[in-house]
């Protein structure tokens, strides 16, 4: 149950989300929104407020906002032509269609900056195990040491050690260590050893073989320093977003590993929402970037497809035909499917004992 539930909770937020930033702009800049539904198919409720009509429909992987002239084969009427979508000005058109996207970034924006204001487990730089024979050992570190400066970068959390002991790239450095009541230093070379990123790509890295105790604390932010640290902290998960749909390109990183869908979503917030609410809401601001990037993909029937054909019109001057468009979207409509019946796949094949396989 809790699976289902974390489910309809990530889904529901990221679908009302994505298109509540399509409805906000299109009654911002003046155009007559007509439907707006969570899920797709036979609608099960629904209400009329004004010139909208707000339904939950019965298939919950989706969502759609229809504005009035949505369809250029659609007759609107000449005293409506003015609300009318297909009649905007193109820089109105991309606005509307950019804000599906633009609402999911900024959703994840809004959840890592609460996340920072409520406090974040940080692990102490404290050492654990110091690793026989490697650099640490020779120097003289000892389990339960604080490591507070490396040279001259201050050593706040664990995960700051890594990234100053590889740029030594091999040269001495000077390690700032708090044991009991007394701060003392020591040099230690850091070893050069290669080891696989997230990507399982091989790369060369230094260490001095110490790994962390476990000790954790919570850390909170100003509101300040809060606000910088979720835009921040969501542009670095659109880029490890990026890379990552790269590498799968590349086939770097294997698609039946990498992609998945709704069965996948599910495990994985289901299992998110076991260790902790703060998990839950954490994965739901990391799917939203990805949420973000995939609806800015170029593929007809996409936003991405739709701005596309609006950047297309704004250089020739006019828009493209009804004819051709319609042609593209059924080519994007056809990806789509087999995108889908894809990740299913990968799906099933997950969840499956092995040696039915």
């Amino acid at each position: 149950m809790i699976y289902i539930l974390a489910f309809l909770w990530v889904l529901g937020i990221l679908i009302f989300i994505h298109e509540f930033g399509h409805f906000l702009v299109a009654k911002l800049v003046g155009v007559k929104v007509l439907k707006f539904s969570l899920g797709f198919g036979p609608k099960l409720i629904s209400r009329k407020i004004g010139d909208t009509e707000y339904m939950i429909s019965a298939f919950p992987l989706g969502g759609y906002v229809k504005p009035l002239g949505d369809n250029p084969r659609e007759e609107v009427a000449k005293k409506e032509r003015g609300r009318a979508f297909i009649h905007q000005p193109v820089h109105k058109r991309m606005a509307i269609v950019v804000a599906g996207p633009l609402a999911n970034f900024l959703l994840a924006v809004v959840i890592f900056f609460l996340v920072f204001c409520i406090g974040v487990p940080q692990m102490t730089p404290v050492v654990g195990e110091v690793v026989k024979g490697f650099p640490a050992q020779e120097a003289g570190v000892k389990s339960g040491d604080v490591i507070l400066k490396v040279d001259d970068a201050k050593i706040t959390q664990w995960v700051d050690l890594p990234a100053v002991i590889s740029k030594s790239e091999g040269r001495s450095l000077q390690l700032t260590i708090k044991r009991g009541g007394k701060v003392i230093t020591v040099r230690v070379i850091p070893r050069a050893a290669t080891v696989k990123n997230i990507f399982g790509d091989e790369v060369k890295t230094y260490q001095i073989g110490i790994s962390a105790s476990g000790e954790f604390v919570v850390k909170r932010e100003p509101v300040y320093k809060a606000i910088g640290m979720g835009f921040s902290q969501s542009w670095f998960v659109t880029k490890l977003t990026v890379l990552s749909i790269v590498k799968i390109i590349q086939r770097a990183i294997p698609a039946q590993k990498a992609l998945g869908g709704p069965i996948l979503i599910a495990q994985m917030a289901g299992k998110q929402a076991q260790e902790g609410f703060l998990n839950l809401i954490f994965f739901t601001a990391v799917l939203s970037v990805n949420l973000c990037i995939l609806n800015l993909f170029p593929i007809p029937i996409l936003d991405g497809g739709h701005l596309l054909f609006m950047t297309i019109e704004s250089i020739i001057g006019r828009p493209l035909s009804v004819r051709k468009m319609e042609v593209a979207q059924q080519i994007g409509l056809i990806i789509l499917i087999l995108l889908m019946v894809f990740v299913f796949y990968n799906d099933i094949m997950r969840v499956l004992p092995q040696g039915t396989k």
